[in-house]
């Protein structure tokens, strides 16, 4: 056999082996979970406010900084509002603005930082799997919507659609914590269970102007489309980028954007998509 031959016959042989390792994991990569496992995954949180979820989402993905900020935000937590901002200025606190956004929720953080593998399994679901952590959050939610327990109450409104559950606080300044127990919440009552007493939520924690740096402009989702929105942005953070990933947070705080010329009608398909799920 010719070398010119053994070449030729080499080619396709290269061409199938590149195919097999670009369709196979990288050694390190996260294992895809099932949507029984993401189901489990999100309960602790499916209920919280759209607004706070998406915060805890982004966050859960930079979970070697959580350690730090829940210790920051313990020792901090007399401070609220603006002098709780301005603290954090002050400090010049050294992680992304996704965790950030969470100081003014100690409750939050630390259940975060007591559980760092649960953390850090929700951060790797949230990179490779985002969508379908979505889906596993309105799977929860329409469950304990359909039981009874998730209702629209003082503190919160509960909007339900064909294909999704929006939850959003009553005043978009005041987000609280909602306080449940997931064996209870997403199975059908029995017995004496007071549905409406199985949610509970902590104080109302006023976001105002000065946590717009943090990401707490309009944070939310467009559940259709499976986005996830952090200051008017879809947040694109990835598995593949996450080393060079930097959101363009109108106001950037951490770590800065390049200057970029103004895009014009940014807000209005957003929000076109968010009322053209809403049928």
């Amino acid at each position: 056999m010719t070398k010119s031959l053994t070449r030729v016959l080499l080619i396709p042989i290269a061409i199938a082996a590149l195919a097999v390792l670009s369709t196979t994991p990288l050694l390190g990569d996260p294992a895809l979970l099932h949507p029984d496992q993401l189901d489990q995954l999100v309960a602790r949180i499916a209920l919280y406010s759209d607004p706070l979820l998406a915060q805890v989402l982004t966050a859960s993905t930079y979970a070697d900084q959580i350690p730090g900020a829940a210790a920051w935000a313990k020792q901090h937590q007399y401070l609220q509002g603006d002098d709780l901002a301005r603290a954090i200025s002050e400090d010049h606190l050294p992680w992304d603005p996704s965790v950030l956004a969470l100081l003014p929720f100690p409750s939050v953080l630390d259940v975060m930082n007591r559980d760092m593998e649960w953390a850090r399994h929700l951060g790797d679901a949230v990179l490779t799997q985002r969508s379908e952590v979505m889906d596993a959050v309105q799977r929860m939610r329409r469950k304990a919507h359909d039981y009874g327990y998730l209702q629209s109450n003082a503190y919160i409104r509960v909007l339900a659609y064909p294909s999704y559950l929006e939850i959003l606080p009553v005043d978009p300044a005041y987000i609280c914590v909602p306080v449940y127990d997931p064996v209870i919440v997403f199975s059908r009552p029995v017995g004496r269970i007071v549905v409406s007493a199985a949610i509970s939520f902590g104080p109302p924690v006023f976001i105002g102007p000065a946590f717009v740096a943090f990401g707490w402009a309009h944070p939310g989702f467009l559940w259709p489309s499976h986005i996830l929105v952090i200051d008017h942005e879809p947040w694109r953070r990835t598995w593949v980028n996450r080393q060079t990933y930097v959101h363009p947070y109108t106001r950037p705080w951490v770590r800065p954007v390049e200057p970029q010329v103004e895009r014009h009608g940014i807000h209005r398909p957003l929000e076109a998509q968010r009322r053209g799920g809403r049928r």
